[in-house]
């Protein structure tokens, strides 16, 4: 195994960013959240990346932050107070980051996410987990509400069920998790590598430039009252038929069909 935190293991179009830090059940370090922020803005710039696969090796997909390293920063005058602000600011700007990516991005999860790992999970696009995945935000049985990781939760699930979640600290399994919407789907552990390689490849082969207007274009419509929506939505569409393979790739599907 490769002693990087993060991993990046390019196929082709596709790029699987995999958390490797088994030791601290890949947390959301200061180091790993450098090396995602550093990794998503390097395949933000590169147009041969059509999407993006985040997975975890080892026991776990993510178990949230690093509470080790959160309890050193109380040694600082402050008591820590500047140094979790910092480490929450920090965590909200990657997980911004991969929603405004221009790729889509795809949880590949397994065994465990909990916390920020199960914010991780909202905030990407699509999620695909193995069988016996549990997700959690149980911040609050130790004392912590999980008042960040909520934002991207209430984003995904029906508002009465998150706040149970975060209120009781209990697991979803993966079905459950499949009928609130955190995930797209559940497949056998054997088989979740396969599945989101090849959901990511059938993304990878539609038009980049029409999946970037439509995944900027769908984040935005959703904070917008329902005339102003459309208002957008009519631009963007039509934006997008203005692109000449937009426009090349209808006339071959006109062509094909006469």
């Amino acid at each position: 195994m490769s002693d990087l935190i993060l991993r990046n293991d390019t196929e082709a179009s596709v790029t699987r960013l995999v958390l490797n830090s088994d030791r601290n059940l890949n947390a959301l370090s200061d180091g790993m959240l450098a090396e995602l922020s550093v990794q998503l803005d390097e395949i933000a710039a590169d147009t041969t990346v059509k999407a993006v696969i985040l997975a975890g090796a080892g026991r776990v997909f993510c178990a949230g932050h690093d509470l080790k390293e959160m309890t050193a920063k109380r040694t600082a005058v402050d008591g820590g107070k500047a140094g979790f602000i910092d480490l929450f600011q920090r965590c909200s700007a990657v997980m911004q980051q991969i929603t405004t990516l221009p790729q889509p991005v795809i949880a590949e999860v397994h065994n465990i996410a909990t916390a920020a790992g199960c914010q991780l999970v909202a905030t990407c696009d699509l999620a695909i987990a193995a069988e016996g995945t549990r997700f959690g935000v149980n911040g609050v049985n130790i004392g912590l509400f999980c008042s960040t990781p909520m934002v991207a939760l209430t984003r995904n699930i029906p508002r009465k069920q998150a706040f149970e979640l975060l209120t009781t600290g209990e697991f979803l399994d993966a079905d459950q998790a499949v009928s609130l919407g955190l995930i797209n789907r559940v497949v056998p552990a054997e088989d979740l590598q396969n599945a989101t390689m090849e959901l990511a490849e059938k993304i990878a082969g539609k038009l980049p430039s029409a999946v970037k207007i439509g995944k900027e274009a769908f984040y935005k419509q959703l904070e917008m009252p329902l005339s102003e929506a459309y208002d957008y939505t009519g631009q963007v569409i039509t934006e997008n038929m203005m692109l000449r393979d937009t426009e090349a790739m209808i006339e071959t599907f006109i062509n094909r069909k006469k």
